[in-house]
C-alpha cells in the first residue's frame, strides 16, 4: 500500500501546474492518497516554505512523503535532495534552504542527493523549468508508492551540507526577551515569533497580566504598547491586542477579530524584531 504524498508550492491554483504534479503521482499508483499542504506560498519565498513544513510535517504519519517546490533556482546547479526526518517522514525538495526549520527543530537522520538522470519523468528530459513535476513529484510519488527505496534515490550526503537560511536565535537579557517575527498566520494576520514559551515563562507573567510589546524593522520602531497575555482570543474584547501561545508552542501577537499585520504594516524575517517584557502593574492599573 502506498504512503500518503503531500504537496507544497508557490504555484497557486490558477493554472495546471499543481494538477500536473497530482497526475504524476496518480499515474504511479491510482490508489495513492494525494494531499496539499499549500500552494499559496508567496513566489520564491523559501523562508515561508521552510516554516510551513515545520508547522505541518510532524502531524502526519511516519512514512508520509512531502514534496515542497519553491524553487527560484530551477535549472541551475542547486542540488535536488531527499531528506528523512528523525521521526520517519520524507521530504523531496530543492536544496535551497527549504529544510532550515526541519533540520533545526525536528532533525534529519538521512540525506540523499537525487540522481536526476535515473529519477526523471520519462519523455520530459528536455525541459529544465518544471522540476516540480518532472523530478520532485516523480521521485516523491515513486517513493510513496514503494516503487523505489529511499536508498535508490541517489547517493548519501552529509546532513551538515544542507543549505540553511540565516536564523537569529531569541535572547533573554535584563528581563527582556528579543526575537524575530518568523511568519504570519496569513488569513488572520497574527504575528508568529521565534520565541518559545519556555523562554517567555522566565518573565513570570501569568495569564491575564500585561506584556510590554515593542516591534521594529531594523532601526525603525513600528509598534510599542502594553497588551494582555491571554489563553485565547475570546479572553479579550473584539479589536483588542493580545499575546498568546500559538500551535507551535511559540509566542504570537494578534488582534481579536482583526489583522495585527495589516493594522501596523508588519512583515516577517530577521529584520523584524520583537521585544517582550513584563509591564509594570502601576502603568496599566492606573
Amino acid at each position: 500500500m502506498s504512503s500518503a504524498i503531500v504537496f507544497q508550492s508557490d504555484f497557486g491554483l490558477v493554472d495546471g501546474a499543481v494538477s500536473a504534479m497530482h497526475g504524476v503521482a496518480f499515474s504511479e499508483d491510482p490508489t495513492m492518497k494525494i494531499f496539499d499542504l499549500t500552494h499559496e506560498i508567496p513566489q520564491y519565498d523559501i523562508w515561508e516554505a521552510s516554516y510551513r513544513l515545520i508547522q505541518t510535517v510532524e502531524y502526519w504519519p511516519a512514512g508520509t512523503v512531502f514534496v515542497s517546490v519553491v524553487d527560484p533556482g530551477v535549472g541551475s546547479s542547486r542540488r535536488s535532495i531527499a531528506a528523512k526526518t528523525s521521526s520517519g517522514r520524507y521530504i523531496i525538495t530543492p536544496d535551497n534552504g527549504t529544510l532550515t526549520h526541519i533540520k533545526r527543530m525536528l532533525g534529519i537522520s538521512e540525506l540523499r542527493v537525487i540522481h536526476e538522470a535515473s529519477n526523471h519523468l520519462p519523455h520530459s528530459e528536455l525541459s529544465y523549468t518544471f522540476h516540480g513535476r518532472d523530478v520532485y513529484a516523480y521521485v516523491g510519488a515513486r517513493l510513496a508508492a514503494n516503487h523505489i527505496t529511499f536508498e535508490e534515490i541517489g547517493e548519501p550526503a552529509e546532513i551538515d551540507s544542507i543549505v540553511e537560511l540565516p536564523i537569529i536565535d531569541p535572547t533573554f537579557e535584563n528581563n527582556t526577551i528579543e526575537g524575530t517575527i518568523d511568519v504570519l498566520d496569513v488569513r488572520f494576520g497574527s504575528l508568529w515569533t521565534n520565541i518559545p514559551y519556555d523562554l517567555f515563562a522566565k518573565l513570570g507573567i501569568e495569564k491575564g497580566e500585561r506584556v510590554e510589546v515593542s516591534i521594529r524593522n531594523d532601526t525603525r520602531f513600528v509598534y510599542q504598547n502594553i497588551v494582555t497575555y491571554a489563553k485565547s482570543f475570546a479572553d479579550v474584547r473584539a479589536g483588542e491586542c493580545l499575546v498568546y501561545i500559538n500551535s507551535l508552542q511559540n509566542m504570537a501577537v494578534a488582534i481579536n477579530q482583526g489583522s495585527f499585520a495589516k493594522a501596523y504594516n508588519i512583515g516577517t524575517g530577521t529584520s523584524w524584531r520583537i521585544k517582550l517584557k513584563k509591564a509594570p502593574r502601576i502603568i496599566y492599573e492606573n
